[in-house]
């Protein structure tokens, strides 16, 4: 279901509970800005999920209240992310879904990194 992206951080979010350790995860990355894992319902090939250390609901959230080194140590892990993968080359698809338009189920900011074929158009017609 859809999410409130403007609602406050809700701690019982299932990305909560990967970062505490409450739930495990296919790790694939972590520093001390992201953790990445496989999504446990993959929608290409290559799905991997990545999500900041903090309590950031949204990217809206996240690039308003992120200091500059939690922005930019989030980022480069997406990119560090993708190319661990070998994704670069032959290309891949970010997506940061955010709100109830944009079909956000986490209240928790994740970014998706989708390769491994070629994906088709960006949205569905």
């Amino acid at each position: 279901m859809p999410i409130d992206a403007t609602a406050p951080y809700d701690d019982a979010n299932i990305f909560a509970k990967i970062l505490r350790g409450e739930i495990p995860c296919n790790k694939v990355f972590e520093d001390d800005y992201a953790l990445a894992f496989h999504d446990i319902n993959p929608q290409a090939p290559v799905h991997v999920l990545v999500i900041p250390k903090g309590r950031y609901v949204s990217w809206d959230d996240f690039s308003a209240k992120a200091e500059d080194r939690k922005i930019s140590g989030f980022v480069r892990a997406v990119g560090r992310v993708a190319a661990d993968l070998g994704l670069p080359a032959p290309g891949y698809r970010l997506l940061a879904n955010v709100g109830g338009h944009g079909h956000q189920e986490v209240p928790h900011l994740h970014v998706h990194i989708f390769g491994g074929r070629p994906l088709g158009p960006m949205l569905a017609r």
